[in-house]
């Protein structure tokens, strides 16, 4: 399917070395933010204190947002699962507070913000078992939220999860590295990991410059953009190859021009469905899904940038050739082996 085609190719080649120089120099930038800002890791990573509320009817998460925040919780999580009733809040280690001191804070906001006071009650089960709970309820006795769970997320576990993410970037680079290699050459499968760890390192800088919320759903999107960003080399390499095939006569720079040409219009459908879905949680998904959408949004961004002035550039730099791909055919002897 093509909404267009383009009869002339364009010399994309011809300037890649202006575009590689630019890559280049924000991959440098990227690297220097990373090390210079770091990035703002959540509590998933540096540890923190989870609340589970529940409130009789569907929780207003931006109230509960605003409340937090007033309390002096700074970037309070607050995020509905579940129902639309059932809300978690993580909220990060305040120093000189322990998790109790820190979930009473929390509750004692969300609980003057619904205009009531906060109460403990004990309940008995059926099996005759005490349950002591915390519950904040109006003038009239009627519960306007309750306190189901509390925990508190320590820094080993933090360190743990960061350690695990790590190991899945590795896996992922490592297993794209190998099925390229295997399917095309391996200078096709060390370019696409070059513009790979490009894109995904230019994400981290974007994370780390403007301090946005580095989450374990946020890892998510990164890994994902590694195997979507893959795919748009795939596509490349695997029409390069077709036309190392079938066009004799060409440069390997005007093979690859007419291979990146000719798959542009599949690009643009392929890449503007999957943003327009993207967009729309970066828009309408609200806080939850805000910084994993963005994520993806310069993925994407980049994954097609990448994919044609550093994968196709950087293959060509190492110096692929139409015999890389192709075996040559060995002339059949017509004496077949007789000697006269």
């Amino acid at each position: 399917m093509e909404f267009f085609r383009i009869h002339k190719d364009i010399p994309f080649m011809r300037h890649a070395l202006v575009f590689n120089v630019i890559s280049a120099l924000t991959f440098v930038a990227a690297v220097f933010f990373l090390f210079h800002k770091g990035l703002h890791l959540s509590i998933e990573f540096k540890g923190g204190t989870v609340l589970e509320v529940q409130y009789p009817h569907a929780a207003n998460l931006e109230k509960m947002r605003q409340s937090l925040s007033a309390a002096g919780f700074e970037h309070p999580e607050v995020s509905g699962f579940g129902t639309a009733a059932d809300v978690m809040i993580r909220l990060p280690i305040t120093p000189g507070k322990t998790s109790d001191a820190t979930s009473a804070q929390a509750f004692e906001a969300l609980c003057r913000s619904e205009g009531g006071a906060s109460k403990h009650f004990e309940d008995v089960t059926p099996q005759g078992e005490r349950h002591a709970r915390t519950a904040c309820v109006d003038n009239a006795g009627k519960e306007l939220v309750s306190l189901q769970r509390v925990e508190f997320v320590g820094p080993q576990v933090g360190e743990e999860l960061a350690q695990n993410g790590l190991n899945a970037l590795i896996m992922v680079v490592v297993g794209v590295m190998i099925y390229l290699a295997i399917r095309f050459e391996w200078k096709f499968a060390l370019a696409a990991i070059i513009a790979n760890l490009h894109d995904v390192v230019i994400i981290l800088g974007f994370f780390a410059f403007f301090q946005w919320e580095f989450s374990l759903t946020v890892l998510a999107g990164v890994l994902a953009v590694l195997g979507y960003s893959v795919n748009e080399s795939v596509v490349i390499f695997d029409r390069i190859r077709e036309n190392f095939r079938k066009q004799r006569k060409m440069s390997v720079h005007e093979v690859i021009d007419n291979a990146i040409t000719s798959t542009i219009s599949r690009t643009i459908i392929t890449h503007g469905c999957t943003q327009m879905m993207v967009l729309s949680m970066l828009f309408l998904g609200g806080p939850t899904l805000h910084y994993f959408a963005m994520a993806l949004t310069i993925g994407i961004c980049f994954g097609i940038y990448s994919s044609v002035f550093v994968a196709a550039a950087v293959a060509m730099w190492l110096g692929v050739k139409r015999e890389d791909l192709i075996k040559p055919v060995k002339e059949k002897d017509e004496t077949d082996g007789a000697v006269v």
